[in-house]
């Protein structure tokens, strides 16, 4: 599959994943600062943005969608960062294929299975009557009626377009996310390891990563090291952006 792709900036390739719902457009303001010294590589995932849609999709499909863009892009060697589902693909493809991968930056995710959480989301989005919508208020209003967090509705948000017949649509393949959805939440698989460095990060108001996890990442990423970036939720680089990024300056250029 042939990936969507924001390009930007110039010098060692830094490739950068979203998580569930997301897309490219969510890192652009922090790459715009980091494309002053990398190439910095923004894909949208398969199902997502405005990448191509497929009835398919696990990481391992993801993670072959990533090479055939570096193959593309002729890259032999990237710095990884990847946020929530977007960091277990990025723990796939380093334990996968090490010698690609120079250092690994994970956000808010451990490669454990995670026993879910976003159902009331997939039936709320399942259920807009997204192609009678008159306007982006009329499809706030009735999110909120049933999620009531309006920075999760305006981040799900980012996923409707204007259909050309009228009404919206939805970027996203939901019906495929959602039927794949217990594939995301499982576990990354414990029969390989990658020994470069490693950082996890996650926030202090997110449970996401948890102090007992430590020991079962360390036997996956056994040169790994976790910091807490404080007052953030799990959407730590959204939270926190300016303590975001002097975390991943300070471990990419070590």
């Amino acid at each position: 599959m042939d990936l969507h792709a924001k390009i930007m900036g110039q010098g060692p390739a830094l490739l950068v994943l979203h998580g569930l719902f997301g897309t490219s457009d969510n890192w652009v303001s922090l790459a715009r600062e980091w494309a002053q010294h990398y190439t910095v590589i923004l894909p949208d995932l398969r199902n997502h943005g405005r990448s191509p849609h497929h009835p398919e999709m696990d990481y391992q499909t993801m993670v072959d969608d990533l090479l055939k863009l570096l193959e593309r892009e002729w890259v032999h060697r990237t710095f990884v960062i990847g946020h929530s589902m977007g960091g277990k693909v990025a723990m796939h493809l380093a334990l996968g294929h090490p010698d690609l991968v120079e250092r690994l930056l994970v956000a808010d995710i451990a490669p454990k299975a995670y026993p879910g959480g976003h159902e009331e989301i997939f039936r709320a989005l399942q259920g807009l009557p997204v192609a009678q919508l008159g306007s982006r208020t009329e499809a706030e209003a009735l999110l909120l009626e049933s999620i009531r967090d309006e920075a999760v509705v305006q981040f799900l948000l980012k996923n409707l377009a204007r259909a050309e017949e009228g009404g919206f649509r939805w970027k996203m393949n939901l019906e495929a996310i959602a039927r794949h959805y217990p594939a995301i939440l499982a576990a990354v698989p414990a029969d390989s390891s990658y020994d470069r460095p490693t950082l996890f990060l996650r926030g202090e108001r997110s449970r996401y990563i948890l102090d007992e996890d430590l020991p079962g990442i360390r036997d996956q990423f056994p040169a790994c090291r976790l910091e807490t970036i404080p007052e953030a939720g799990h959407w730590l680089h959204a939270d926190r952006p300016v303590l975001f990024d002097a975390a991943v300056r300070g471990f990419l250029t070590v």
